[in-house]
């Protein structure tokens, strides 16, 4: 039997005409292919515009190896409760490895017809302080940045560098989206390429601050890891090789602040998008009702012995704990947007986590948990702590963070922890015998815990749930907070 035939633009509709590029794309994962693409390939399928994506990778050449050799083009994969679905997507014209030649992608991003720079570059990819929002000035490749900048390594040194070149050459700036779940993403990355501008040129922050546009948006809809069984799996039902298929849930939803550059974007509106003027009450509801209960599922659960969200709330003790944390301790700490109802959101929630068409990983969710806690939980206990309320289930999701950053789980078997924090906290849990002492050394870091770090009733009470987890184990202390 021959191999089958490895996907291409062949295999597009005939006399479909692929669109030219408006925008570069920093961080060329599976979200951006999943989610953003498709609401700009609705966008130009209902109002036309030539919206195709030149995605670009910060470090590896690996997504340009796999996508080049088949025209770019992949497939979309709809994980139904009841079967999957297919879409080729042509949105991607073309990908960069930007350490391979920085100044092309600094020349591409700088071009005129580039109108948008989107960015999927995962919270550590800001280069911030988690806790205050700031540039991380220590940090060695924005020092790289700063002295080399036509040489640049970060998302801020080519952000930055593409628009110092459309500064020197008269041009407008491009619109700069990012698309990574932050709260107030927009403003956050504005605030960051502008200390990093002024740290170059206080004229050329001037001018980004005035002219350039950082809009916010929320992003919203369930992507797992592609494996390797998901390729196989395409390639039987296709009959082409498609190294690169993304995978996803039916639901999605993108709220997007309507601020860009002179008015130009593509029809989002026109493929299902939410545009406003306010993203907030949006974005956190999504990252503490969502992300909030995820990352709680990834850490209890993963304890517990669950692999992924669909084994963890096929447990009745795992659902109820969601329901628990959503009607105590997240919902009465938000504003609903207009129109939202939170516990019906809520219980949409559990329903996607219920789909068992979606395998999402414990390992996938827990990834880089100190970049993810202070804006999925540590915000929302600080909330509650400010009004009064307790919050046992989400300091014990925290303690049990603390627990698998340690490196071991219950049963003293070696945890895969893949975190920017990960060799300074390895270890903390095991060397600390004493529950205080334990404690203290994870609220040291302050990048994480910001204020918390000083709150003496948090620290009792992650106290109380370090106890927990080491007395009755995850299972029992999520006993003891939903019974």
């Amino acid at each position: 039997m021959t191999d089958p035939i490895r996907l291409s633009a062949r295999d597009l509709p005939a006399g479909s005409r692929r669109p030219k590029p408006g925008i570069v794309h920093l961080g060329l994962g599976a979200f951006f292919r999943a989610h953003v693409a498709t609401y700009l390939a609705d966008a130009m399928a209902q109002s036309g515009g030539d919206w195709g994506v030149i995605g670009a990778s910060l470090q590896s050449p690996a997504m340009r190896d796999r996508l080049a050799p088949q025209d770019h083009v992949y497939t979309a994969v709809e994980l139904g409760p009841d079967g999957r679905s297919y879409r080729l997507m042509d949105v991607v014209t073309d990908v960069l490895v930007a350490p391979e030649d920085p100044a092309c992608l600094l020349d591409v991003m700088a071009a005129p017809g580039i109108r948008l720079v989107s960015l999927t570059i995962t919270e550590k990819g800001y280069c911030h302080v988690p806790s205050t929002g700031r540039l991380q000035a220590d940090h060695p490749d924005i020092s790289h940045d700063l002295a080399h900048p036509q040489n640049p390594r970060t998302a801020l040194g080519f952000l930055v560098g593409a628009l110092e070149r459309r500064r020197r050459a008269g041009q407008r700036p491009f619109t700069v989206l990012s698309c990574d779940n932050l709260p107030e993403n927009g403003q956050v990355l504005r605030r960051l390429v502008l200390e990093f501008a002024a740290a170059r040129d206080k004229a050329l922050a001037d001018w980004i601050e005035a002219e350039a546009r950082f809009p916010s948006c929320m992003v919203d809809r369930i992507v797992p890891a592609t494996t390797k069984e998901d390729i196989e799996a395409v390639c039987a039902a296709t009959g082409r090789r498609d190294l690169a298929p993304v995978m996803h849930e039916p639901f999605r939803q993108w709220v997007v602040e309507d601020d860009f550059v002179d008015g130009a974007r593509p029809d989002l509106a026109a493929a299902g998008a939410e545009m406003v003027a306010d993203v907030t009450p949006f974005e956190k509801m999504k990252l503490r009702c969502l992300n909030g209960t995820h990352s709680a599922l990834a850490y209890l659960g993963y304890l517990a012995g669950h692999a992924t969200i669909c084994d963890a709330v096929s447990d009745p003790l795992f659902a109820g704990l969601c329901d628990t944390l959503w009607r105590d301790e997240i919902i009465p700490t938000l504003t609903p947007p207009q129109g939202a109802d939170l516990a019906a959101y809520a219980r949409a929630l559990l329903a996607r986590y219920r789909n068992p068409a979606i395998r999402h990983a414990m390992w996938q969710i827990a990834m880089d948990g100190s970049r993810k806690l202070p804006q999925r939980i540590l915000d929302t206990i600080a909330d509650n702590l400010q009004a009064g309320r307790p919050c046992p289930g989400l300091t014990l999701a925290v303690a049990a963070w603390m627990k698998y950053v340690s490196g071991r789980d219950e049963a003293g078997a070696a945890i895969d922890v893949r975190d920017p924090l990960a060799d300074p906290l390895r270890g903390l849990w095991q060397n600390s015998p004493e529950t205080g002492a334990r404690v203290d050394a994870y609220l040291a870091h302050r990048a994480v815990f910001g204020a918390l770090s000083d709150h003496a009733g948090f620290r009792a009470a992650l106290i109380r749930a370090c106890d927990d987890l080491e007395t009755l184990g995850a299972r029992g202390a999520v006993e003891r907070i939903t019974r």
